[in-house]
């Protein structure tokens, strides 16, 4: 895999989170919906040396996915981890 720059990066790692989200509604179709590109939305990305970082999430509404994409520039490899919301607390006190 070549990575072109930021917004090649940003394309890649959307069509992947849509991709795996997708492989999740194949298998359980009541768990979510399906999801297309435009559910997709960079929260953060940086480009440091020949390595890229984003972290992305969706815009459906409840589902508490959180997706991390670092490329590895040397390498040439794209590593994913997706995250889920176990909690959502408001602390008004230390």
């Amino acid at each position: 895999m070549i990575i072109t720059g930021m917004a090649h990066f940003e394309s890649v790692c959307k069509n992947k989170l849509v991709e795996w989200y997708n492989k999740r509604h194949e298998e359980d179709p009541m768990s979510n919906p399906q999801i297309y590109i435009d559910n997709v939305f960079v929260v953060w990305s940086c480009k440091t040396l020949q390595n890229y970082k984003a972290l992305l999430s969706t815009t459906v509404s409840g589902d508490g996915i959180y997706a991390e994409y670092t490329f590895n520039g040397d390498k040439q490899e794209l590593y994913e981890d997706v995250y889920g919301k176990i909690t959502n607390t408001c602390h008004t006190v230390e």
